[in-house]
């Protein structure tokens, strides 16, 4: 981390909990996020590989954070694709930031967005990914009318977070949206269940398309 992005980190961090839910020690905050050790239960080349990404494709990751996913998605769409990493908090984009630099990975554009709003454009995506963010979402439902905007003709939308149920790792229970609960505001959305790849030890996989 640049000596720079750390001084902000110090300041975050005397401040309280973020503006959008973010623990106040960003920096301690990052490392969990970026942490190998989070290989053994989030499983991401294999839920990449579910993903089933072809190089060339659009892939937009909501909730990026400092890249865990957004450089594996970078990888299976390859130099003529295009990821988007969306985060609302500056700092946690400008950890992605560095890691793109470490990494002279050319063909990811990360994104400050709004609380209400991921700031991408219409028909951009292919993928739209979401990981262990929903629950921060704002008004959801509007939220995912607004991701399904973005997306091309046979896009997908992706969410992967915890059960609703005591876990060796994850958000207090109060934090968590439950499956069910995701599935019927998808429902809401215009948004049905196309798949749902059993691969993840303490979250679901759901995969949605608009319902036409």
């Amino acid at each position: 981390m640049s000596a720079a992005l750390l001084a902000i980190v110090v300041l975050a961090a005397q401040h309280g909990e973020g503006k959008y839910g973010n623990p106040a020690d960003l920096e301690s905050y990052i490392a969990r996020l970026a942490d190998p050790a989070r290989d053994a239960w989030q499983k991401p080349d294999a839920v990449v590989k579910a993903l089933d990404l072809r190089p060339g494709q659009t892939a937009c990751d909501i909730g990026a954070g400092p890249g865990y996913f957004t450089l594996r998605l970078a990888a299976a769409v390859g130099t003529k694709g295009r990821v988007y990493g969306v985060d609302v908090e500056p700092v946690i984009l400008g950890a992605l930031r560095d890691r793109l630099e470490a990494a002279r990975l050319t063909n990811v554009t990360p994104v400050l967005a709004v609380g209400a709003d991921p700031l991408l454009g219409d028909g951009l995506c292919d993928l739209v990914l979401v990981v262990d963010s929903y629950h921060h979402f704002p008004e959801r439902v509007k939220y995912l009318r607004r991701l399904a905007r973005s997306l091309k003709s046979g896009g997908r939308i992706v969410n992967i977070d915890y059960e609703k149920k005591p876990t060796p790792v994850g958000p207090p229970l109060d934090h968590r949206i439950s499956r069910e609960k995701f599935v019927s505001e998808a429902k809401q959305a215009g948004l049905g269940v196309v798949a749902e790849p059993a691969l993840l030890p303490y979250q679901y996989f759901v995969v949605l398309a608009p319902v036409r």
